[in-house]
């Protein structure tokens, strides 16, 4: 039986860990609940799942929680910092880091220095501070666990290649609503239409950045840290069935490629079963329903997201970090319809250029990039200045 802290339990990831969980009652117990601000659902997985705490991170939600649960055993905390206190009860086997962008910081390495293995939905954390992580990860004889289906794929592809060395791995992106269209079309999309990906079913946040190749650009700079390779070695292909979620490539020439159907629970369930692989109801792949898969250069050009995050990761230093606290401003302001699509790049190129260069951030360092860069942001957007 696993103990498991799930960080973000109403978000996409943290509902479809919860029906991982629900079907496998006899493997794993759920330990910690998370949620920022949708108090109603929190309370509702609290109830059904029994844990014994949960945490709201909002205090302005917190009397509204430990009310709902106050004839429940389940202990109510509040913020970030008795989160990550309770992070290191010694009854918790696994913590599941689904907070979305920066915010899943603090609390991974909390869990990391508490010695607990980490399934990894929070790609941000290694995007700010990826060698930080690591080099804590390695102290503590921490199992780092991807989520994210194309860094799943890949570790499940190094499955016994241990002194085999990787020549290149190939990152698959669906190319996501507006795959094939120009700069023009892009200048006049909506919130709505980018919010309609074709393949997958995500939270807003994810679904923006897979839209404007940003996702897969955060999620190159997580493969450099989590497979330990040079910029060189990660290539980004676009595959719109979005069947083959990534593909490892040796020495020999020879490929791997992990294959499925776009459901998220299945990485989910490997990642919290890790080393098993468990039965499960989930449908199946059938090769008669995708007779052509097809796969395209990624268009760097028309979305440049995807460039500006390998322009970051080439550089180094504190410049993803700047990057991503860019992009979560930008995300946020084009979905309250402040912003245009295009003009999300602007601003995050924007930011790349004006903020202070840091080569060998401190975790203060990581923290006053990030600060800075919103507020630097944020100010470009008030001020139509980008």
């Amino acid at each position: 039986m696993k103990h498991i802290a799930i960080l973000g339990s109403t978000g996409s990831i943290g509902t479809q860990a919860l029906e991982v969980v629900r079907q496998n009652s006899d493997r794993f117990k759920v330990f910690v609940l998370t949620a920022n601000n949708n108090a109603d659902l929190l309370v509702k997985q609290a109830l059904e799942f029994n844990p014994p705490f949960v945490v709201v991170t909002n205090e302005s939600k917190f009397a509204e929680v430990k009310n709902a649960l106050s004839a429940t055993q389940t202990k109510v905390l509040c913020g970030i910092d008795e989160l990550c206190e309770v992070l290191s009860k010694p009854e918790i086997t696994l913590v599941l880091t689904a907070m979305v962008g920066f915010a899943g910081l603090i609390p991974t390495l909390a869990a990391i220095k508490a010695g607990k293995d980490i399934a990894l939905a929070n790609k941000e954390t290694l995007v700010v501070a990826g060698e930080l992580v690591y080099s804590l990860a390695k102290e503590h004889g921490v199992k780092i666990l991807p989520v994210d289906s194309e860094h799943s794929a890949i570790f499940q592809c190094l499955a016994g290649e241990d002194h085999n060395p990787i020549e290149k791995i190939y990152l698959t992106a669906s190319g996501g609503p507006f795959r094939g269209r120009d700069a023009e079309f892009l200048s006049t999309i909506s919130r709505k239409e980018a919010l309609k990906h074709p393949n997958w079913v995500m939270g807003e946040k994810i679904t923006i950045d897979s839209a404007s190749l940003m996702n897969k650009g955060l999620e190159v700079i997580e493969a450099k840290w989590l497979f330990d390779l040079d910029v060189s070695q990660i290539d980004v292909i676009v595959h719109p069935q979005s069947i083959v979620h990534s593909i490892v490539q040796f020495k020999d020439g020879s490929m791997k490629a992990q294959m499925g159907l776009p459901d998220m629970k299945l990485p989910i369930q490997y990642a919290l079963a890790y080393p098993q692989r468990i039965e499960n109801s989930f449908p199946r792949f059938n090769f008669m329903d995708y007779p052509n898969l097809s796969f395209e250069e990624a268009d760097k050009k028309t979305f440049r997201n995807l460039a500006l995050a390998f322009e970051a990761l080439n550089k180094g230093g504190n410049m993803p970090c700047v990057i991503n606290a860019a992009n979560e401003v930008v995300v946020a302001e084009f979905l309250n319809m402040r912003i245009g699509f295009l003009q999300m790049s602007d601003v995050i190129e924007k930011c790349m250029r004006e903020m202070a260069f840091v080569e060998n951030p401190t975790l203060e360092d990581y923290m006053e990039s990030d600060k800075n860069t919103r507020i630097y942001a944020q100010e470009l957007v008030i001020n139509n200045s980008f």
